[in-house]
């Protein structure tokens, strides 16, 4: 089967709502992947930062086949050991007293805190502030909670009062926010707004706010958890805690998880009922989870995440193009900024030439290799990019003129 006939198949039986992917993948391994007519690219988006451990890691696939062969499915009406240790894993790495709550995706995770926080929320508490392009999900809580219109609005009223302010403003977050507020929801860095850091002191600042005012303070790390900044948590970097934090993504390395974790008041918020899922906390996701979590630790991930992010913004700096601004992000989580709407161009002519990134705004690439990756296979994408936004360059031009 073809790439153009994969393609034709997913156009003529899925919805339109991805429109239809250009590279049509078969097999992965490390940090390259391949498509379905053999060609190699170098995995440099890892499927929205989830794939830590690269493809086919031969820890994540003994731990999913053993569970699999031992005990696929036991839904929430049965405690299995899976979970059990991979909550304690997690309030582990955390600290404090904490409890964990599984889901099956980042917006599942989200849609438990938003319900978490109304059930610890006092009389009175009615309102919820979160940031200008931030995001949380696209189930009905989450979107709500999602600072970009374009794709807010058509789906609203959602019969909730969000408040929106702009991202790192702690002056308009402490004008928003007052004894009312049920809750602020934020990111460390925007991930879908084009990896944008907030500015140092923000997370102390938000929590002083919500400490102040009595507003829970949930972050979501969904994409910037498990190791990804080169940190276990980016929040550890500022030495704050949320009341309530929010992962997925890499959590798994490519199985479907999320968590919802409630520090001191709201570890014990929901009341039996309160929330549940189906799938969630299954038992193959969470072993997943843990060998995701072991092998971080075993191969000693975070320092070489730390060490590959600085040596990828370095190189990044030292490439003078007109069409290349500078970079920004942290650990293995980066973003090229571009001098103009050029980024669907730049991640077409990158794969192209064997690269997969991501156009995550129209003038900003989005880099989440895995944290495995090479300093060998950086320098190979750092070769490359000067010719890469030579042609994607040439392609702008070309289509200005026609």
């Amino acid at each position: 089967m073809t790439s153009s006939e994969l393609r034709e198949r997913f156009a003529a039986s899925l919805m339109p709502n991805y429109g239809v992917p250009p590279v049509a993948l078969t097999l992965g391994r490390g940090c390259e992947v391949y498509d379905a007519d053999g060609r190699q690219y170098l995995d440099l988006i890892a499927g929205i930062a989830v794939s830590s451990l690269g493809h086919g890691h031969p820890a994540l696939v003994k731990a999913v086949a053993h569970q699999a062969a031992t005990l696929a499915h036991t839904s929430n009406l049965f405690v299995h050991e899976r979970e059990v240790e991979l909550a304690e894993r997690l309030t582990g790495l955390l600290g404090g007293d904490a409890k964990v709550y599984f889901a099956n995706s980042g917006t599942e995770a989200n849609e438990a805190a938003l319900k978490l926080v109304k059930r610890a929320a006092g009389p009175g508490r009615h309102y919820f502030v979160a940031a200008d392009n931030g995001f949380h999900g696209r189930s009905a809580g989450s979107l709500a909670l999602t600072g970009k219109e374009a794709i807010r609005e058509p789906f609203g009223p959602f019969g909730m009062d969000v408040r929106f302010v702009p991202h790192g403003d702690l002056a308009a977050l402490t004008e928003a926010v007052d004894e009312n507020c049920v809750a602020v929801f934020v990111e460390p860095t925007q991930g879908e707004a084009g990896v944008v850091p907030a500015p140092e002191g923000y997370l102390a600042g938000v929590r002083a706010l919500c400490d102040e005012t009595g507003a829970a303070f949930v972050l979501d790390e969904i994409q910037s958890g498990i190791g990804r900044t080169g940190r276990w948590f980016a929040h550890q970097e500022e030495g704050v805690r949320p009341d309530v934090l929010t992962l997925a993504k890499g959590l798994g390395g490519g199985l479907p998880i999320g968590a919802c974790v409630g520090f001191g008041r709201f570890a014990d918020a929901f009341g039996k009922g309160d929330h549940g899922s189906t799938f969630g906390g299954n038992p193959i996701a969470c072993a997943a989870a843990l060998a995701v979590i072991d092998t971080i630790e075993s191969e000693g991930l975070l320092a070489h995440t730390a060490v590959m992010g600085d040596l990828l913004a370095e190189q990044i700096e030292g490439i003078d193009h007109p069409l290349l601004a500078g970079q920004r992000g942290s650990g293995l989580w980066r973003a090229l900024e571009l001098t103009g709407p050029h980024s669907a161009h730049v991640q077409e002519q990158a794969a192209v030439r064997g690269f997969l990134v991501n156009a995550v705004t129209p003038s900003a690439i989005r880099l989440a290799p895995p944290l495995v990756i090479t300093p060998e296979q950086i320098g190979v994408f750092i070769e490359a990019l000067p010719t890469v936004l030579d042609a994607a360059e040439a392609a702008a031009t070309k289509e200005n003129q026609s």
